[in-house]
């Protein structure tokens, strides 16, 4: 597996509360996070973030049943929008697949840069703060689809399916090996961001081993804790 290393840091930004969302667990407030590249920014909402291990333990250990997955912030999905943002070129005109989309800050910069964007989750209250944020940052060019990956019925394909920290569950990895074995072009590429998770890295030896290309970017996402993240690209057999 090769690796191209870079350095990246994300900064934990002051958050003004915007509104409040509707959940099976409540009133969650949301909250505004920027992103910025040179010249360009985006704006995100979501109900907390998770940057930190520490962080990360405590949401899974208490919050995980009153807060939904998708609608936290999570460092992944910032290292794979700072990435998707860096190859902005291949974005543009490109076919773009993102699964588990949660508040789709990675889609939407994929899409911002020119790309035709299907953006997927399995949590409906995910899509609605995922479409909100595709208007706040006047990008149109995103479709938003409820889908579960074990019952995947998507034909179409895609020059790139992206997803951040999808791989963590074990059960799940048939039916994404599959969802990327069939939707993609011939020369298509995998995008998909974790924070190095062993569960996780067992799919991606699998796929080595049956032939995928693996090289990966490593980022730094927060300053008080920096996290590590690898951007996976994963290229078909030929």
């Amino acid at each position: 597996m090769a690796v191209h290393s870079f350095d990246c840091r994300s900064a934990r930004t002051q958050h003004t509360v915007t509104r409040t969302l509707s959940t099976t667990a409540g009133e969650l407030p949301l909250h505004e996070y920027r992103l910025r590249r040179p010249g360009r920014e985006w704006s995100l909402l979501h109900t907390g973030e998770v940057l930190t291990f520490e962080e990360e333990q405590q949401f899974l250990g208490e919050r995980r049943d009153s807060v939904p997955y998708g609608v936290i912030l999570w460092p992944a999905a910032i290292a794979l929008a700072h990435d998707i943002a860096a190859r902005s070129d291949a974005m543009r005109g490109a076919r773009v697949l993102e699964l588990g989309a949660g508040t789709g800050l990675p889609g939407i910069v994929a899409a911002s840069c020119g790309a035709r964007v299907v953006q997927t989750d399995k949590q409906e209250v995910a899509l609605s703060v995922c479409r909100e944020n595709g208007a706040r940052n006047g990008v149109s060019a995103i479709e938003y689809r409820t889908a579960d990956w074990s019952a995947w019925d998507d034909t179409a394909r895609y020059d790139w399916i992206i997803g951040s920290d999808i791989l963590y569950g074990d059960a799940m990895h048939p039916h994404l090996k599959r969802i990327f074995e069939t939707n993609l072009v011939p020369d298509g590429r995998v995008l998909v961001s974790d924070p190095f998770r062993p569960f996780s890295l067992r799919l991606l030896d699998a796929l080595e081993a049956d032939g995928w290309s693996v090289v990966f970017s490593r980022w730094t996402v927060g300053d008080d804790e920096p996290r590590a993240i690898g951007v996976f690209e994963l290229t078909p057999p030929r």
